[in-house]
């Protein structure tokens, strides 16, 4: 039997994605590649992204980023690439991962769905920066919303077009319509089974 690898330090991952062609996201010394995403997936994203990033120009130290921007998360020692992060804190400002997003957006496929809604979703709420994390399904139109809320954090499911994901440190408020903007949910190798889960509670 070979030996496992020593796992990497979070300090090696960094150096050695640097060199890589491939995106690799990091958990506990571990490295995991990213595949590339469908045309639902970036219609998605991209909508998401060019209401987020008008918003921002309203909200001075707000920083939008798009799925090539890692978040760290130090109580899980990970670095993830979500699909969409905004960042309005100045102290932030590293030039190759976040540490205190208060929003986050991953878009998920029936490959991705688990990781999203147990492992990234474990990870993510424990930065204190973060006030929602928001998971899109791109082969129908449904949205989880966990937001943190005063009596901790919430989970809510969204399904017709015109219920409203908030990002409050953005003041922006999006309709599930504008969310799957060109967006055929018919098309073929859209409509794949999706696993289901428990929201949170």
């Amino acid at each position: 039997m070979q030996p496992k690898p020593a796992p990497l330090s979070p300090a090696q991952y960094l150096a050695w994605e640097e060199q890589s062609p491939v995106k690799y996201e990091y958990v506990s010394g571990e490295m995991y590649a990213q595949s590339g995403a469908r045309r639902a997936h970036n219609l998605i994203a991209g909508n998401l992204y060019s209401r987020a990033w008008t918003a921002a120009k309203a909200r001075p130290g707000c920083q939008v980023f798009g799925s090539d921007m890692k978040v760290y998360v130090a109580a899980r020692d990970s670095f993830y690439y979500p699909d969409l992060s905004v960042c309005c804190d100045p102290a932030d400002r590293h030039d190759l991962y976040l540490t205190h997003p208060c929003f986050i957006v991953e878009v998920t496929s029936a490959s991705t769905v688990l990781i999203d809604r147990r492992e990234k979703r474990a990870s993510y709420l424990t930065l204190d920066s973060l006030r929602e994390y928001v998971i899109v399904d791109q082969s129908r139109m449904r949205v989880d919303v966990c937001r943190r809320e005063s009596v901790g954090w919430r989970g809510y499911v969204l399904a017709y077009p015109d219920e409203i994901v908030e990002c409050s440190c953005l003041a922006l408020r999006i309709e599930l319509a504008q969310i799957y903007e060109g967006v055929d949910l018919r098309a073929p190798g859209i409509a794949e089974p999706v696993p289901e889960y428990a929201a949170a509670g």
